[in-house]
């Protein structure tokens, strides 16, 4: 996936949150040397790949297939004594002719415009672990995308956080 179409997925999406008055944390606006300053005290945010999150699982059909949200609170399985959150927060913004598919006996209520266009909704789910909790039937589809560097980032995604120093 091109980083400029990355940047684009998130100034939209950006732009949508805004249109809503959703209040993003103030790490939702921070730039790669925001970032490269971040010291341990932001280490839950890295650890739990809280923030921006664009994929087209690879497949190089973001429009077709791609996936943006952004984790504002998670758990973690992992460390569970370090990180007692009980479950995750997600925005997500799907484009015209997106969906998704909900894991069965999950209570989701979505609401679509009349008009159409994007929707922004938000999701409240257990603990999630993005790196193992993810099964594909196509073994061809990854989780994170391979990123095209046509550009410089405009905001990292949550897999890309530089190590505190």
């Amino acid at each position: 996936m091109k980083r400029s179409r990355i940047n684009q997925v998130i100034k939209d999406m950006e732009a949508l949150i805004r249109e809503h008055g959703f209040e993003m944390p103030p790490f939702a606006g921070w730039t790669c040397g925001d970032w490269e300053k971040a010291g341990h005290e932001y280490d839950e945010i890295r650890d739990n790949k809280l923030g921006w999150d664009i994929t087209d699982f690879g497949l190089g059909k973001f429009d077709e297939v791609g996936f943006s949200l952004f984790t504002i609170r998670n758990g973690n399985q992992k460390m569970p004594e370090k990180y007692k959150k009980p479950y995750a927060e997600k925005l997500l913004m799907l484009y015209e002719g997106q969906s998704i598919t909900i894991t069965p006996y999950m209570y989701h209520d979505f609401i679509v415009p009349k008009t159409g266009g994007p929707v922004l909704l938000g999701e409240v789910s257990m603990c999630n672990d993005d790196e193992n909790d993810n099964f594909f039937y196509d073994k061809a589809v990854g989780r994170f995308p391979a990123i095209e560097e046509d550009e410089p980032p405009y905001r990292l995604l949550c897999t890309e956080y530089p190590q505190a120093k």
